[in-house]
């Protein structure tokens, strides 16, 4: 792992092994070496090495995470608030539903990208063989029955003889950018720099602005458990989207609303950053001095509503598809047989 960044699976899972250890009574010290003595992983032994050098200079979990380099801003200072809060086993086991939570989101929308665009590949594959390798053999069949086919697929068929006596100069741009893509990709501060450019402009738009509000409840719910403040816990959560303007501008209405005395589920739903049903769900929950669960809640059910509308519009980009890639075959086909019919009709 050195310095690059940790997952989100393996964050949970270390916050739940070291949650479950102060649960028990061990202490973080003794924990993270019963840890390290059982971790096969080479990367991760790292990780737990830095962990316990800094513990056993005197540092807390905090600064240890902090001086080892391998943890988000995020992290560290949700850990730092449960020392000092005396909630740390709470704390720890918050961040572990919030990174699982994170995983399963990123999991989502990867899958929603990648298979359609493997899917659109393969289907622009199909219509070039078909364009380049099955027009000729038509081509060849009407020539030697004196006939031609029909224009539109003449026409096909040209662009195919143009496309492959380019297609060398074409595969050579392809393979020039896809390396440049996947050396750019390689590099944290590229793949950074693009995700910013991105969410700065299109963060808070359709599924994306709705994932931004389950991450930032994810957050809430975590530094509300934590012990943090109402303010300190909105300016945490917001933290995450905070460079994206329409997002930025729903946080700082809700922070101008809190210090003007209203509660935090009516300011959460005036700034539009909740629904007015989960503002209620939190209503409740805050007056029964439950807040932090309630918006652990509205977390969790974001998260579900997020991924089934995600895998809604996978399974809606499929059989579409797969209906564009069936009419375009169609018609080429259609378009080189259609007169051969004739022709056998004739013939008969």
């Amino acid at each position: 792992m050195g310095n690059r960044r940790l997952t989100n699976t393996y964050m949970s899972t270390l916050c739940l092994e070291i949650s479950m250890l102060l649960h028990a009574g061990i202490s973080v010290n003794h924990g993270i070496e019963m840890m390290l003595d059982d971790e096969p992983d080479k990367n991760a032994k790292e990780v737990l090495q830095a962990l316990l050098s800094g513990l056993q200079g005197g540092a807390t979990l905090s600064d240890a995470m902090e001086k080892g380099g391998y943890f988000p801003p995020y992290m560290i200072s949700a850990v730092e608030v449960g020392e000092r809060t005396g909630r740390l086993t709470e704390t720890l086991k918050s961040l572990s539903e919030y990174y699982d939570r994170q995983e399963r989101m990123f999991v989502a929308i990867k899958n929603a990208t990648l298979y359609p665009a493997v899917l659109l590949g393969m289907m622009i594959v199909s219509v070039m063989i078909l364009i380049t390798q099955v027009l000729p053999i038509f081509n060849d069949v009407f020539a030697r029955m004196g006939a031609q086919m029909s224009p539109f697929a003449m026409q096909l068929m040209r662009f195919g003889d143009w496309f492959r006596g380019v297609a060398v100069v074409f595969a050579a741009i392809f393979g020039v950018l896809l390396l440049v893509v996947v050396l750019a990709w390689s590099m944290p501060s590229v793949r950074e720099g693009i995700a910013k450019t991105f969410k700065k402009n299109w963060g808070d738009a359709g599924v994306f602005g709705r994932v931004a509000a389950t991450q930032f409840a994810s957050a809430m719910a975590t530094a509300m458990s934590s012990g943090l403040t109402v303010e300190d816990s909105i300016n945490l959560a917001a933290s995450f989207n905070s460079d994206t303007k329409g997002l930025s501008q729903k946080y700082e209405k809700c922070l101008e609303l809190i210090k003007t005395g209203e509660t935090l589920p009516v300011a959460l739903r005036e700034s539009q950053i909740l629904s007015s049903r989960d503002a209620r769900m939190l209503s409740l929950g805050d007056q029964s001095g439950m807040a932090d669960n309630a918006m652990a809640e509205i977390a969790r059910r974001s998260d579900r509503i997020v991924q089934d509308e995600i895998a809604t519009v996978v399974s809606r980009i499929e059989p579409t598809l797969v209906i564009i890639m069936s009419c375009v075959v169609s018609v080429i086909l259609l378009s080189a047989m259609l007169p051969l019919i004739g022709i056998m009709t004739s013939i008969g």
